[in-house]
């Protein structure tokens, strides 16, 4: 895997790509970066050439002063597709990443011709006022003892497999990075009126999902409905695995992108 840096209107962003053939550029939830997609993207290697991306704002990519949104972050995705000449990609987003990629289509970029959402939730108005009230996932206080560190990995253990404490490592050595900003991507998301964008996708969609996914599989249907202007969706449930999914199981999530690579047929 290849690391390099892009120039963008907020600075540089980073990157690691390997592989050649149609772009898949993967987009990762909060409060991670591209280390979510580290052992998926060798496995993508041979079939496409294959992209992760620190969002704007986290990683090792450019820190912004203003307010995180969904729009913010897809506008480092439009600059990171400018920077590198990208045509015909396939954009996948994990999470976060997955309504930051719808955003990207919604908006209507030519250069995105097919979309993966995986474990993406439904965010309406009655969610928006649910979660309004509901304690943050990620946010703790810093302490001079490092007490806050075991708190974030506390705050995400009953989402990681008790068996895989190292993913769960990951994503708090991610957190820690952003400790100052940690919880925005989650606002970020909880603000998107993606009752307004969702009908304005136009290429074919992937609907992925982990089938312990508590959080996102029950809005898989409201998802599909609301993409009325998509040519094609097609889903896909990934057994023994949830929220994680790209990271606990990237040979699930590779094959499944492998498939919706095939689906649309060769480019």
């Amino acid at each position: 895997m290849m690391k390099g840096y892009a120039p963008s209107r907020f600075g540089q962003l980073h990157y690691v790509e390997v592989g050649s053939g149609r772009p898949v550029l993967l987009l990762h939830q909060t409060p991670r970066s591209w280390d979510e997609f580290r052992d998926v993207i060798p496995l993508l290697a041979g079939h496409c050439r294959a992209i992760a991306m620190d969002t704007v704002g986290f990683g090792a990519s450019a820190r912004v002063d203003e307010p995180f949104s969904i729009e913010l972050f897809a506008d480092g995705v439009a600059d990171l597709l400018t920077a590198l000449d990208l045509e015909d990609v396939l954009l996948v987003g994990h999470h976060t990443g997955g309504v930051v990629a719808m955003e990207v289509a919604a908006r209507g970029d030519r250069r995105v011709t097919g979309l993966a959402l995986s474990g993406v939730p439904w965010v309406d108005q009655p969610r928006r006022e649910r979660v309004a009230s509901a304690p943050p996932i990620d946010h703790v206080d810093p302490s001079p003892d490092g007490a806050h560190v075991g708190q974030l990995w506390a705050r995400r253990r009953d989402f990681y497999p008790a068996d895989r404490p190292d993913l769960l490592d990951r994503l708090t050595r991610d957190a820690l990075a952003v400790l100052d900003r940690v919880e925005e991507g989650h606002q970020a998301v909880n603000r998107y009126r993606m009752e307004d964008r969702a009908g304005l996708v136009t290429v074919p969609t992937l609907v992925l999902c982990g089938a312990e996914d508590a959080y996102s599989l029950p809005d898989v249907p409201a998802l599909v409905a609301a993409l009325t202007a998509t040519p094609a969706v097609r889903t896909d449930v990934l057994d023994d695995t949830g929220v994680p999914s790209a990271d606990h199981r990237p040979d699930l999530f590779a094959a499944a992108l492998i498939a919706e690579l095939e689906a649309q047929g060769a480019r």
